[in-house]
């Protein structure tokens, strides 16, 4: 990678990308290995979770590590103890830390005074191993990844992100629609840009559903109202109105259009339950993929080799 840590997909290279996909298919068909025995991860959550801290653990234990579970109450970071003593403890026992968290700074803090790997397992401002598994269950899907074509709806948020500057770096046209007041990150877009110039990816960002929507490969929703914005759950489900994916928006897609939805979902907001049971849904199987698409970065992070030297 380019850098020890990876708190943003901007953090690995188009190249790292492609390995890393390689990487996870390969471990995905492999299953079990003892590729990282001996190593130990580091799980720092001040969020809740159901799939990332499954899918880390699992991860760990999968490769021949441990994973070791820090809830809010037990580390307080920031507020019992300080981000940069934390980090600096945590270095001397264990060999990687994912952490969960509410403001990107705190990731930036961790990693300014750790020795050891900081992951991003999701923050305000990106959720780039979400990002990675969604490109994976894409190409599963797809068989390529180069040109096609990806709507996301609805809220500009972390997901939408790191999944922006994801298919700016392989080559997807991604073209995203929110409300006035949601576009994603000014400087997320202007950095894909930069990468699209390379890669030939369209992208797009505006309000415009007819313009997201038409012709795509992937239709990608996530929720209007995130963790710690409840308060302003209210107001966003008035400003989101029209911009939930059901029927009559997939319609407008291309007829083998695949569905996608990081989870969980509020059923009949962002998106309408029978959109997400269709046989065009690949929810389940995008969940699935955080497992190996994790397993990848971990072993790439911490330089895995199984016995008889095999990667």
């Amino acid at each position: 990678m380019n850098t020890k840590d990876l708190l943003s997909i901007s953090d690995l290279s188009p190249d790292d990308i492609g390995r890393l996909l390689s990487d996870a298919v390969e471990l995905k068909a492999r299953g079990w290995n003892n590729s990282l025995s001996g190593k130990t991860l580091a799980l720092v959550f001040e969020k809740p979770s159901l799939r990332t801290r499954v899918s880390f653990e699992l991860a760990m234990k999968q490769l021949g590590g441990e994973a070791l579970y820090l809830s809010p109450a037990e580390v307080g970071l920031g507020k019992r103890e300080p981000v940069a003593d934390v980090a600096r403890v945590l270095s001397r026992f264990v060999d990687v830390i994912a952490c969960r968290t509410f403001g990107h700074d705190t990731l930036v803090q961790l990693a300014k005074y750790a020795d050891i790997p900081i992951i991003n397992a999701l923050s305000d401002l990106e959720h780039p191993c979400q990002a990675l598994a969604d490109i994976m269950t894409i190409y599963e899907k797809k068989g390529e990844l180069k040109g096609l074509n990806l709507a996301y709806i609805g809220d500009g948020n972390n997901c939408a992100n790191s999944l922006l500057l994801a298919c700016a770096m392989t080559g997807i046209n991604c073209r995203l629609a929110s409300p006035e007041g949601y576009l994603v990150d000014k400087n997320i877009f202007a950095k894909a840009k930069a990468y699209a110039e390379d890669s030939g990816a369209e992208l797009y960002s505006g309000t415009d559903l007819k313009t997201a929507i038409r012709g795509a490969d992937v239709i990608y929703t996530d929720v209007w109202t995130s963790m710690g914005q409840e308060a302003e759950s209210e107001k966003r489900l008035k400003d989101f109105a029209g911009f939930q994916v059901n029927a009559k928006l997939v319609s407008l897609a291309d007829k083998d259009a695949i569905i996608m939805h990081p989870l969980p979902a509020h059923y009949g907001e962002e998106v309408d339950r029978e959109i997400l049971e269709c046989p065009q849904s690949v929810i389940f199987d995008q969940a699935e993929n955080r497992l190996h698409a994790q397993k990848a970065v971990l072993r790439d992070m911490l330089g895995g080799l199984e016995i008889g030297g095999r990667h």
